[in-house]
Parts: C-alpha cells; sequence; structure tokens
C-alpha cells in the first residue's frame, strides 16, 4: 500500500521507460503519489477517469502517437487551471517557447534534477491553491529598444512575464549590438530574483584563465599573487541571475566545468577542495551560430542543450526598420541633459536612417543619436548615412593626411594597420615595464598602478615577451660586475 505525505497526485505522461521510471521514484521520495502514462492518449484516458484525484501533469513534449503539445491543447480545453508542466529533451527545445504560449505552466529540461523537479513541481500547485504569491514590487520600466511597432519585437516582449517567471536557462542569440543584454536584464527584472545581483561577464574579453577566475573564484595560494580568497560571480550571484556574454567564444576546457555547475548546482573554487552549492539562474547570449561551432568541435554540444531550453533570437535592427525613428528618439532623450530641446529629425534624415543597414545595430544607433543631439547638423549627418550606404569611404581630413603620408603600394614597408599595431604592442610594452620599474619589479603593486587585474598583467607580460626582469646594463661597467649586480637584483 503507498502511502504518501500531502495527499498529491502527479500524472506522468513519459515515452521513454528510464525516464518515466526515475520520475516515478523521484515524485513519491517527494511524498507524491503517482499515475504513469506512455503517450498523449494514455494521459488523456487518465485524465477523464480519475480527473479530481490528479493534482498537476507531467507532460513529455516528444511521444508517440500523440505527442506533447497536442495533449496540452486538448488539457487546456477541458481544464484551463490544471498545472502542466512541459518536460523537454535536447532534441526538442525549441518547442517550449511555443509549449508556454499553449498554456504550459512550466517546464523542466532533461536529465531533470532532483531539486529542480522538486521546486517546480512545488511551486506549480502552489499556484494553483492560491499559496503561491509572486513578490509585490513596481515593475521595472520596458526599455524602448522592446517597445515597437514589429510584430517579431511585440512577441518577444509578450514572452517577457512568462519566460521571465521561469527557472530555466535562456540562450539569447542576434547580432552584436541588437539588444541582447538588455533583454537579458528585462527577464531578470521581471523574474522572482528581480530584488537579487544580476551579474553580466563577457567570455571574449577576458583570457579563458582570467573567465574560470571571474566565475569560480579561488582559494589563497591556489596560484602566485592569490594572496587571499576571492568568491567568483556563482557565490556572488547566490539567488539572482548571471549572463555569459558572448558564450561561443568560452574555451571548451572551461566548457566543462560550466556545464557541471548547471547540472549539479555546485562546484570547486579554483584550487579548493570544498564543494560549493549554488541557486543561479544562467542566461548565455552570443552572436555566433553555435550549430556550426558544435561541428566545429569548438562548442560542447551537450552544454549547448543544457543552455538551449529557451532560445530567444533578437533580430537586426534593419529588421526592424519602422522602429528606428522612435527609438532613435528614446536614445536621444536618454543621452540629453534636462530641459535641453531635442533636433528635429528631417524627413531627408528620417529617410537616409531608414535606407541605412546600422551593421551595429542599436549600438551604432545609440552613438547616431548622441552625435546628433551634439552636432545638431542634420544635412551634415545625412550626407554621412548615404556615404556609408553607397559604400563610400568617409575620410576626415586628418586620415587623408595619413593616408598620403603612407608608404605606397610599391614600397616595402609595412602596411598601415601592421605599424599601428605595432606601435599599440610599443606602448604596452613600455607602460608596463615603466610600472614594474616604478614597484623594483614588484607585480602586483605594478598591477594596482596599471589599474588592472594582476592574471591580466602577467597575461600582458607573457604575450609582450616582458616576464624577466632584465639586468642593469652600465656601458663602463668593468669585467664581472653583471654578476654582482644580477647577484644585487636576485
Amino acid at each position: 500500500m503507498q502511502i504518501t505525505r500531502n495527499g498529491r497526485t502527479i500524472l506522468v505522461g513519459e515515452d521513454e521507460l528510464e525516464v518515466r521510471g526515475y520520475l516515478e521514484m523521484a515524485l513519491k521520495c517527494l511524498g507524491y503519489s503517482v499515475e504513469l502514462a506512455q503517450d498523449g492518449d494514455e494521459v488523456l484516458s487518465c485524465l477523464q477517469a480519475s480527473r479530481p484525484d490528479i493534482s498537476a501533469v507531467l507532460l513529455d513534449i516528444m511521444m508517440p502517437n500523440r505527442d506533447g503539445m497536442d495533449t496540452l491543447r486538448e488539457i487546456r480545453r477541458s481544464d484551463p487551471n490544471l498545472p502542466v508542466i512541459i518536460v523537454s529533451g535536447a532534441s526538442s527545445t525549441l518547442n517550449v517557447v511555443a509549449a508556454m504560449k499553449n498554456g504550459a505552466t512550466d517546464f523542466l529540461c532533461k536529465p531533470v534534477a532532483h531539486e529542480d523537479l522538486r521546486k517546480v513541481i512545488a511551486r506549480a500547485l502552489d499556484m494553483r491553491t492560491g499559496e503561491y504569491v509572486r513578490p509585490q514590487r513596481t515593475p521595472a520600466p520596458m526599455t524602448k529598444g522592446f517597445v515597437g511597432a514589429n510584430p517579431r519585437m511585440r512577441e518577444l516582449q509578450s514572452l517577457l512575464g512568462q519566460i521571465g517567471w521561469s527557472e530555466a536557462p535562456v540562450l539569447i542569440q542576434g547580432e552584436t549590438g541588437s539588444g541582447k543584454e538588455v533583454f537579458a536584464r528585462e527577464l531578470h527584472a521581471q523574474s522572482p530574483r528581480a530584488s537579487k545581483s544580476f551579474l553580466k561577464l563577457n567570455c571574449a574579453a577576458l583570457p579563458s584563465e582570467l573567465v574560470e577566475s571571474e566565475l569560480f573564484g579561488y582559494e589563497r595560494g591556489a596560484f602566485t599573487g592569490a594572496f587571499q580568497k576571492k568568491a567568483g560571480m556563482f557565490e556572488l550571484a547566490h539567488g539572482g541571475t548571471i549572463l555569459l556574454d558572448e558564450i561561443g567564444d568560452m574555451d571548451v576546457r572551461l566548457q566543462a566545468k560550466l556545464l557541471q555547475v548547471l547540472q549539479d548546482h555546485e562546484f570547486q573554487r579554483i584550487g579548493g577542495k570544498e564543494t560549493v552549492k549554488v541557486d543561479v539562474r544562467v542566461m548565455a547570449a552570443t552572436h555566433r551560430d553555435l550549430e556550426k561551432a558544435i561541428a566545429d568541435h569548438t562548442f560542447r554540444e551537450d552544454l549547448y542543450y543544457r543552455l538551449n531550453v529557451i532560445n530567444l533570437h533578437v533580430p537586426a535592427l534593419r529588421d526592424r526598420k519602422e522602429d528606428i525613428i522612435p527609438l532613435a528618439e528614446f536614445l536621444m532623450k536618454k543621452h540629453a541633459a534636462q530641459d535641453t530641446t531635442m533636433p528635429l529629425i528631417t524627413m531627408d534624415l528620417k529617410h537616409a536612417m531608414m535606407t541605412y543597414r546600422w551593421p551595429g545595430n542599436v549600438r551604432e544607433l545609440e552613438n547616431f543619436a548622441r552625435k546628433l543631439l551634439i552636432f545638431r547638423d542634420t544635412e551634415k549627418l545625412t550626407a554621412e548615412l548615404h556615404a556609408k550606404s553607397a559604400g563610400k569611404p568617409l575620410m576626415t581630413a586628418a586620415v587623408a593626411e595619413t593616408y598620403a603620408s603612407a608608404p605606397s603600394p610599391q614600397s616595402d614597408a609595412r602596411p598601415i594597420l601592421e605599424q599601428v599595431t605595432k606601435a599599440k604592442q610599443q606602448a604596452e610594452t613600455e607602460a608596463i615595464l615603466a610600472a614594474l620599474n616604478s614597484t623594483r619589479w614588484n607585480r602586483k603593486q605594478a598591477a594596482t598602478l596599471l589599474k588592472i587585474d594582476y592574471k591580466a598583467l602577467l597575461y600582458k607580460m607573457k604575450k609582450l615577451g616582458v616576464e624577466d626582469k632584465p639586468l642593469p646594463y652600465t656601458a663602463s661597467a668593468p669585467e664581472g660586475s653583471s654578476k654582482s649586480a644580477a647577484a644585487s637584483n636576485g
């Protein structure tokens, strides 16, 4: 005889025998009674036979005979309030958003973690009985970047509330500058985690060693310069949200450690043995084609499916032309000083803005709006956009002078870009050497002086070949003085 602690019965619709068995065992351990069904038809039959006794349904989205989506629609026709939690495997993650639109209460990603199952079931049941109360707060104002006439943007906006209240990972894709981070912040602002931290890490902006220490922290003595324990972003964002921007650029080795955190909600700091448990919602953003990256073996397939529970694509600005002018006006107001009169966007400038492709997307439009706010020369800016659209180079007098004085193609001089790169490296080398010499080659003090992270300094030194302290050189030094000098500097 089955004994339950709470008297609630969960109906599980799952065609895979192993998964069905695991869910049955896990739910019984949580104190629920369990009914099992192998496909959509059995789920509907079970509901018709014992509907009052079923408190919630766990429904696999991919099943034979009648799939989960069709079964969900049938359930909603007869009972709009019965909690239905979609269980999504790797091959069906793209259907999750559609399931939410069709009335799914929540969803879980396979393999289903025991703690995730507990939380999602409890929340769904509490919402039905009215015991679950969303925190009362004033909603953050919607960002203008996601309000407009474009149908795709309106669809994304309509999903914000539904997706925001979920705990599932979200993968946001779109071109650079299209507003992926803004969308992630909106999702966080409309979630139960809104009062907690929202932290962002750009995986492409730092070497992989620094990305790892930023995410997971380190113990004292873990490496040279680790003078004290440092908490990583996963610890600092406990209860909140982390956005991993440009996830497609993350080192493959580090992807394995991230996958562990997503699966087990725990990790170890660099150089540590203590297991740190965390409750963090992870969002990821990228402009890269991750499926191509998987084929190229630069991105882990299992991590992709872990992150890709909800996949959202932010359209490029050129694909939402009806929003360009309202968005530009909003961005000017955003950057204008109080009581500043807004410059008039003439018809010619509007036409130029609508025909230009905006390869930098909203970020480029924001820079253009600030330029219009400062210079207010609509004719010049109109001509500038027309020239860009026609593919004509825009050349200032200073740039023209640089090109005029540049070596001819027939000469054996290096190209200008190569010279610029060399000059930049030389400037970095001189700045690092100056800082090191002023601190007697104390690398930590030099990093503080340069206002960069200690490990970033070590990375730069290695890249520029400034790893060893040079021996002092004196033109008139007598023989044998080098050894004594080296000893004094050792």
